[in-house]
This record gives C-alpha cells, sequence and structure tokens, in this order.
C-alpha cells in the first residue's frame, strides 16, 4: 500500500503539532517500549517512513489509555493516529498472529476470548433460585438491557462480578434483561487493534438487536463496552450507563442499602476507559465511601493521573515487542501496598484481570486482594 502525507497529516490532522513530546513524556509504556509518539506525530506529517510501518511493532504495545490526547496542548489524538496505523496493519496483513486470533473469535464466535456463542450466558448458573434474570431474547421487557459483555460471560473470575451485580439490581428493585446467548462483542477493543471493518459489523449486528427489542436503556459492568455503546454507537438512539453510574443513583434515592461493614482499608484504581475517556471519577467514590466501616485511601496516581494496568487497546491479546521490564500492573500493585491498602479495587473486568495476575506474580497474595466495586457492595448488603 502507498501511503502518502495526506494519509495521516490530513485524516489526524496533524499539522497542529510542534513537537513538544507531552505525548511521549506522559505515555505510561514508552519508558518499556520503543513506542515514540512523538515521532509518529511527524513522520505522519512529513509522509516519511510510512511505508515501512509493518516493521514498527511497538505500535501494538500502545493501550489506547487516551493518555497522549490528554496531555497534547493543541488538542490533537494521537492515540486515534496510532489506531490508524494500526489499520493499515490490518489492511496490509502485518498482524501480530494472537491479534489475527483475537479478531478471527470475535469475528466467529461474537467475542475475543473465542468462547463458544452458545455459553454467553453460562454466567448465570449458580445463582439463587429467586433470583431470576430476563432475557429479551426469551420475549421478556425490561426497563435496563445489562449488556453483560465478552469478559463477563466468558472468563469465570468475571463472571462472579456479573452475579454480584444481578445480586445487588434484585435487591435495589431494578428492572432489566439480558440479550442471553444472542449477545455480542460490543467491538471496542476489535477497532482500537484497527480492524475498523469489523467493528462496524459488529456493530450494526448490536443496532439490529437493539431496535428488535425496542431497548432504550443500557448499562455494562465494563468501561470498554460501556466506551463504545456511548461514543461509537450512533448517538441519540439509548441512554447508556456504566453500572457505577446506575448504582451510585440507587444510592442517592436510598435504595441501595448495607447490613454489614467492611473493616478493610480500600484504594480505587481508575480504569482508563471509564475515568480518562468519560470523566466518570465520582461514582465510585461514592459507592465505596458509603460502605460502612470501609476506610479508602487515594493512590498518588489517581484520577486523570491514573497509571494505565496495560489491559486496554487489544494489549490483552498482543505480546510485547520486547522485554519491557516490570509491568505496569506490578507497579499498580505495589503503589497500593505502599499505601497501606488490603484490597484494590476497580471498576473494570479486564483491570481485574491485570492486577490480580501482577498481584501473584509480585508475590504480594498474602497482603492484598484485587476486588470489583460491586462484590464489595454486595458483600455489604448479604
Amino acid at each position: 500500500m502507498e501511503l502518502s502525507e495526506q494519509t495521516f497529516a490530513e485524516k489526524f490532522e496533524l499539522y497542529g503539532c510542534y513537537q513538544c513530546g507531552k505525548c511521549t513524556g506522559g505515555c505510561p509504556v514508552s519508558l518499556k517500549s520503543k513506542l515514540n509518539i512523538r515521532r509518529l506525530m511527524i513522520e505522519g506529517i512529513l509522509g516519511k517512513n510510512l511505508d515501512h510501518i509493518h516493521d514498527r511493532l511497538e505500535l501494538w504495545d500502545c493501550t489506547t489509555c487516551k493518555t497522549c490526547t490528554i496531555r497534547c496542548p493543541r488538542g490533537l489524538k494521537p492515540m486515534d493516529l496510532i489506531i490508524g496505523m494500526r489499520g493499515v496493519l490490518v489492511e496490509e496483513g502485518h498482524i501480530p498472529k494472537t491479534i489475527i486470533e483475537a479478531m478471527e473469535n470475535a469475528y466467529k464466535h461474537g467475542n475475543p476470548w473465542g468462547r463458544p456463542k452458545g455459553k454467553r450466558t453460562e454466567w448465570t448458573k449458580g445463582l439463587p433460585e429467586d433470583l431470576k434474570i430476563k432475557d429479551f431474547s426469551q420475549g421478556d421487557k425490561a426497563e435496563w438491557l445489562y449488556y453483560v459483555g465478552c469478559t463477563a460471560s466468558s472468563d469465570p473470575r468475571i463472571q462472579e462480578i456479573a452475579k454480584s451485580l444481578a445480586f445487588i439490581l434484585n435487591r435495589v428493585d431494578i428492572d432489566f434483561g439480558i440479550l442471553g446467548n444472542e449477545e455480542t462483542c460490543c467491538g471496542n477493543e476489535i477497532r482500537r487493534m484497527g480492524e475498523t471493518g469489523l467493528f462496524e459489523e459488529l456493530a450494526e449486528g448490536n443496532m439490529q438487536r437493539f431496535n428488535a427489542y425496542q431497548i432504550e436503556r443500557i448499562f455494562t459492568t465494563c468501561p470498554h463496552g460501556f466506551n463504545a455503546l456511548k461514543n461509537e454507537y450512533p448517538q441519540g438512539k439509548f441512554e447508556v450507563l456504566h453500572a457505577t453510574q446506575l448504582l451510585a443513583k440507587s444510592l442517592e434515592e436510598g435504595k441501595l442499602t448495607f447490613t454489614k461493614g467492611i473493616k478493610k482499608v480500600v484504594t480505587y484504581h481508575d480504569p482508563c476507559f471509564l475515568g480518562k475517556q468519560n470523566n466518570i471519577f465520582d461514582e465510585p467514590r461514592t459507592l465505596l465511601s458509603a460502605i460502612p466501616d470501609l476506610t479508602l485511601r487515594e493512590l498518588d496516581r489517581s484520577r486523570e493521573r491514573s497509571l494505565c494496568c496495560e489491559g486496554g487497546g487489544g494489549r490483552m491479546w498482543a505480546e510485547s515487542s520486547s522485554e519491557m521490564g516490570q509491568r505496569l500492573a506490578e507497579i499498580r500493585v505495589q503503589d497500593a501496598v505502599e499505601l497501606g491498602a488490603e484490597i484494590l479495587a476497580t471498576a473494570c473486568p479486564l483491570c481485574i484481570l491485570t492486577l490480580e495476575d501482577a498481584v501473584k506474580t509480585s508475590g504480594n497474595e498474602e497482603k492484598m486482594k484485587v476486588m470489583d466495586i460491586t462484590e464489595l457492595l454486595a458483600e455489604a448488603m448479604e
């Protein structure tokens, strides 16, 4: 594919870049990888070396956390440039094997994990008999659609979070249903891996299902799914909330109450796709602060400055381009340990997986437990 200066410079409005380097300086993986966003920006402007971007394996190290875009003083979008460059690699077939597998799984099975479509609702097994979950695909009607997401439907650990949320929603009388085995991938990570065509196909299929079942209100526990549905699907078609927003509203209305306290020191990790991408910082903290006896402490790098866990942008399926040293999730866990926290709470399934793995690899299993906010809330309501 012949690339020109116009390809990237005009499409991503790069001409305003004055090479201050704040994008690279703020990038959480720049010190561990060859990824140099400032250099990519100038190459995009000058049209140099673009025919050789298939050699730039470091493009797959980007987590699309959006720190570079937030820090840009000219309001440019370096993150979108990287996604665009990945798109060229996808078109040319220069894709890491693990990324190809994730994309193929999303196309064939409706999720990048490769879980069979018929097992999308397996997470509902083991719920209390009196907790019946409505299913739009079975003809049920409900006020809200709980868009469960690929990870909560596929991973045994994250399935427990979905169960905790279902328990809470039942207690606070929120009328919700799921799409059952008809639910499929939102495409958020697929788009960030550069496969725009597949993303559009997934989004179109989801929109057809939403319209068919006359769904107007949606919530999800996954910030990645929340981001796609809220910002990258047709606007004005439906209301989209993250679960922490919905539960914070129930707390404000007096519907969410607790029967016991949790005497633990807890710190909260802001997921990039909830915080940096969508400015949802207060609701998770409001929920944690409401739990009796719980002591909430703030990490130094929190809110807009939160340290990425390296789970986004397809990084769950991509191998590092080089020996990248200590993982960001391990640094995050160490920060929490030094803070004196006993529980590292978050509100994202991918963060849960990366942080729990970091707890094990860093030898902090006796000191630290990783939990989703919904699990803590459910524990205080039992």
